[in-house]
C-alpha cells in the first residue's frame, strides 16, 4: 500500500479539548511532515472507553481516502507493558496502543498486518511514560506519512489484543443473540446485527431488557404502516448509517426508555 503524496492523518482520542494534549500531538506530526492534512475524528470519547473508540473508528474509517493514517489513543495502560502497534488493514493504516482498540477493524478486514513498534529512532526524543500519543504514536504516523514501511518500525505480531467479536451468536430456531455495542449522542442503541445477519428483518422482533420491539422503520420520522391507534413515537428498529441495526424512538432517547447500556443483550427471533 502506498501513502498519497499529501497524506491524511486522523486523530481519535479521549483527550478532550480543554488541555494541550491534542495540540501537542498535532505539533509533533507537523514538525515531521508539514504537508499532512490532520482531521479530528473526535476527542470526546469517554475517558478510558476503548470499546466506544473502537466503534467510532469502525464507523468512519472507510470514509477517508486510501492510505489514510488513523491515530487512535484511548490508552488507560499507557506506560505499562502494553505494546504500541501499527496496523495495515483495508488500504488504511492505524497507529495506537495494543489494547483492543483496533479489534473491530481486524474483524472486518481479513487481510491485515500488525507490527509492534520497537524502533525508537522513529519516536520523539525523551518518551514520556504518560503521553505516548505525542511521543510515539504521533511521530510514527508522521513517519508513515513520509514513506516509512511498517516493517521498518518493528516486528510483525499475530497476537494483537482483541475485544469480544462483533458477530452475533446463533441460537436454536433461528434466534440470534447479539448486544448493544454503542449508544450515540441521541440515545440510539446500536446493535451488532448487520444486514447479512438479518436478511428478512421486517419479519423479526427484538427483545431488549424485557421490551419487545416489532416495528421496523426506513427513517426516523417514518409513519408508514402505523395503525390508527399508534403515534409513531414508540420504539422501533432502523438500519443505521454505520451499517448496524439500531433501536430508536422518534424525538427521544431509546436508551433512556430501555434503561439500556452498552453490552446489554439483544435477541432477534421470528
Amino acid at each position: 500500500m502506498k501513502v498519497e503524496a499529501s497524506p491524511v492523518i486522523t486523530l481519535l482520542t479521549d483527550f478532550g479539548t480543554a488541555d494541550y494534549f491534542v495540540a501537542a500531538v498535532k505539533g509533533v506530526i507537523l514538525t515531521i511532515n508539514p504537508q499532512v492534512s490532520i482531521v479530528d475524528i473526535t476527542h470526546e470519547t469517554p475517558p478510558r472507553d476503548i470499546e466506544s473508540a473502537a466503534f467510532t473508528l469502525l464507523a468512519c474509517y472507510r470514509d477517508f481516502p486510501t492510505g489514510t493514517i488513523h491515530v487512535a489513543v484511548v490508552d488507560p495502560g499507557v506506560g505499562s507493558a502494553r505494546r504500541p502497534i501499527a496496523v495495515s488493514a483495508g488500504d488504511h493504516y492505524f497507529v495506537g496502543p495494543d489494547n483492543g482498540l483496533f479489534s473491530y477493524i481486524l474483524d472486518r478486514e481479513a487481510s491485515h498486518r500488525v507490527f509492534h513498534l520497537t524502533v525508537e529512532r522513529h519516536f520523539r526524543q525523551s518518551v514520556s511514560p504518560s503521553f505516548h500519543g505525542r511521543d510515539i504514536f504521533g511521530p510514527v504516523a508522521a513517519a508513515i506519512s513520509r514513506g516509512t514501511e511498517l516493517g521498518e518500525l518493528g516486528p510483525q505480531i499475530r497476537d494483537a489484543v482483541r475485544l469480544a467479536p462483533l458477530a452475533p451468536e446463533k441460537l436454536q430456531n433461528g434466534t440470534l443473540r447479539g448486544r448493544i455495542i454503542n449508544i450515540d449522542h441521541f440515545g440510539n442503541c446500536i446493535t451488532n446485527f448487520t444486514r447479512a445477519d438479518l436478511l428478512n428483518a421486517q419479519n423479526r422482533q427484538l427483545l431488549v431488557n424485557g421490551r419487545v420491539i416489532k416495528a421496523f422503520r426506513r427513517f426516523f420520522g417514518d409513519k408508514s404502516g402505523l395503525n390508527e391507534d399508534e403515534h409513531g413515537d414508540e420504539l422501533f428498529a432502523i438500519w443505521g448509517s454505520a451499517g448496524f441495526l439500531e433501536i430508536s424512538v422518534n424525538n427521544g432517547s431509546a436508551a433512556a426508555l430501555l434503561n439500556a447500556k452498552r453490552g446489554d443483550a439483544v435477541t432477534v427471533s421470528e
